[in-house]
């Protein structure tokens, strides 16, 4: 999306009043637009070639880009690195944070460097446990947990100092963000728990794979009887699935994701099931994209991110309005 003081490529935003962050994600949401963000899937590799491709595919279709950080336990390249690399060609990222591999110290250190590197946007995550990765037997950390990261990033940015108390010379101009699932039990929870992630300094949340609408709208309705909408951004998490086959692995062993039978079922039935994991996401988008309190979407598409654009473009959820084009001309 272009703004009337919008800067050159690769620059960041002058911060409005109001809000916290030089970023582009956060000024789309307050600009009351339908805001969408992919997930980018970090490369076992030194080569930041491969980074540069993968961010590609996105390009015009989506306001921000998750970094994510040993998704599911398994080394890659750090979210820190792809963001660092991706904000200088002009992305705007979304770094996720996993408190399983930091300690409080190493935290505030890689926001402050990312911040200074031009990455405006932290989701704080908890991170999945080791024994579910590729290094079973490595020690986890978890001096905090995603909650308490928030509250220490949100002191170190309005509060100008370190969790010790030692003050900041400059501090990180961040969005803060959290990770929600409506689908998991105990189901009346959920929005309690949400509501403690904003109270600790969540200002957007990306929710789990949304494959029950009924169950999102059963969710948001508790989130907009709380007010919750009004204090938080929500995009909830949409994906393609590439068969049924593959559908019924992720229901089985990935943790927090719902897929109802009838999903499976259609997957199952359909002569190109690619193609009809790609309709079901378009499908999910427009059942969701009018629903009260959400205001955007964010697509996780692993292995199929060249999908992202066909999703995009079916649902329609840009509108008349120009997303942001990385530049490709930054050295």
């Amino acid at each position: 999306m272009y703004f009337e003081d919008e800067p050159n490529p690769g620059e960041n935003l002058p911060i409005l009043p109001g809000h916290v962050s030089a970023g582009r994600f956060e000024r789309v949401l307050r600009a009351g637009q339908f805001a969408v963000t992919a997930e980018i899937a970090p490369p076992d590799s030194a080569d930041p070639q491969e980074v540069y491709d993968r961010a590609e595919v996105f390009d015009g279709y989506v306001d921000a880009i998750n970094a994510t950080d040993g998704s599911g336990a398994n080394c890659h390249m750090s979210s820190v690195a792809m963001c660092a690399l991706l904000a200088h060609k002009g992305y705007s990222m979304i770094m996720q944070v996993s408190c399983r591999d930091r300690n409080r110290i190493a935290i505030q250190g890689d926001v402050l460097g990312a911040s200074a590197m031009g990455v405006s946007n932290i989701l704080c995550l908890s991170g999945d446990g080791v024994q579910s990765g590729d290094h079973p037997e490595a020690k986890p950390v978890f001096d905090l947990d995603c909650m308490s990261s928030l509250s220490m990033l949100k002191g170190m940015r309005d509060q100008k100092q370190f969790l010790s108390g030692r003050k900041l010379t400059k501090p990180p101009e961040v969005f803060l963000g959290a990770a929600a699932n409506p689908f998991a039990p105990p189901f009346d929870y959920r929005p309690h728990r949400l509501a403690k992630k904003v109270a600790a300094g969540a200002q957007f949340v990306q929710t789990q794979y949304c494959f029950d609408i009924e169950m999102l709208e059963n969710y948001m309705k508790k989130v907009v009887d709380m007010g919750l909408h009004e204090k938080v951004f929500i995009l909830p998490g949409v994906g393609p699935l590439a068969s049924a086959r593959a559908a019924e692995w992720i229901r089985s062993n990935v943790a927090g994701v719902h897929i109802p039978d009838a999903i499976i079922k259609r997957l199952a039935g359909a002569e190109n099931q690619k193609q009809e994991g790609i309709n079901i996401c378009t499908d999910m988008i427009n059942a969701i994209k009018d629903m009260q309190g959400v205001h955007g979407v964010h697509i996780m598409a692993y292995r199929m991110e060249y999908a992202v654009a066909e999703i995009v473009e079916k649902s329609g959820v840009l509108g008349n309005r120009k997303p942001w084009y990385p530049t490709r001309d930054i050295a």
